[in-house]
């Protein structure tokens, strides 16, 4: 690009680099790794994986809109937010797609027609998954390579979850930072949803009920009990789409999205697999309810 769409000058893009580079130094090589073997499995489920770091040479606005967003940032975010920017280009590329800048509205992505992503930052890493033009699976990922601290369980869980949690005597199989990572993708899928499926009555991550769905987590809107749908769990259990049981699905709780935490490195990454109704099963995508 020419130099009025770059961020500063030569000398301090370099200085900005060179700082970046010195943050991201202990938390990208094992995750970077981690998360580059991960490429066979998103493209055996339909989905381009990109990635970039804030250390990485050469990053920088794509058009305008992206320059313009970025010069109103610190330098930090700045970088942040350029990664984040070429992570989902490179995701788009990965499914055939050529995307250039990626403008913003408030703190979302807007992407052009027949172009989609959803992308995350953690520790200086920008991650992004994306679909081919047509595809009606869920989209949505996160990564979190900081755990989060016990008593943020609070922020993130029911009571009805917290039986999810790995304990020192072997009770619940899920951290919290994954359970986190695994809510933040299905919020993001459910807001890219078409009619925004079950967004109204999402306020916080408690507002989202997660369930073990086999090797995977079922998520989904809690049920309102203002609107007449009951709160408690069915009893017993429902086969899942891997043949493994999907326990605890609410009354009334149509669909959600299934997601799948994975390690990487230090930290989890989380994507979204399909949507499933009620009983864990695959299901059409959803639409928000008419009243």
């Amino acid at each position: 690009m020419g130099g009025a769409g770059r961020v500063g000058g030569s000398g301090e893009a370099g200085r900005e680099a060179r700082t970046a580079a010195d943050e991201v130094t202990a938390a990208a090589p094992a995750a970077l790794a981690a998360l580059e073997r991960l490429r066979p499995r998103m493209a055996a489920a339909g989905l381009g994986l990109g990635l970039a770091h804030v250390g990485e040479p050469g990053l920088a606005p794509a058009g305008p809109a992206e320059a313009s967003a970025a010069a109103a940032m610190p330098p930090r975010r700045r970088r942040e937010f350029l990664a984040g920017r070429e992570a989902a280009r490179r995701a788009l590329r990965a499914v055939g797609v050529e995307c250039g800048e990626i403008p913003r509205e408030g703190r979302l992505p807007v992407f052009a027609p027949g172009r989609a992503a959803s992308l995350s930052h953690s520790a200086g890493i920008a991650v992004a998954v994306a679909r081919a033009p047509g595809g009606r699976a869920p989209l949505g990922c996160d990564l979190e390579l900081r755990p989060l601290p016990c008593d943020a369980a609070r922020l993130v869980l029911g009571p009805d979850e917290e039986p999810l949690l790995g304990t020192a005597d072997g009770a619940g199989t899920w951290s919290l930072t994954g359970l986190f990572s695994a809510k933040e993708t299905a919020w993001k899928a459910l807001h890219l949803a078409p009619g925004r499926a079950g967004t109204a009555s999402m306020r916080t991550l408690r507002d989202l009920r997660a369930e073990p769905c086999g090797d995977a987590l079922r998520i989904g809107p809690r049920i309102d009990p203002r609107a007449g749908q009951s709160s408690r769990p069915r009893v017993g259990a429902s086969s899942g789409p891997s043949g493994l049981p999907c326990t605890g699905a609410r009354a009334g709780q149509s669909y959600g999205v299934r997601v799948r935490v994975l390690p990487v490195g230090a930290g989890e990454f989380s994507y979204a697999l399909g949507w499933a109704g009620a009983d864990g099963r695959s299901t059409p995508v959803p639409t928000a309810r008419r009243s």
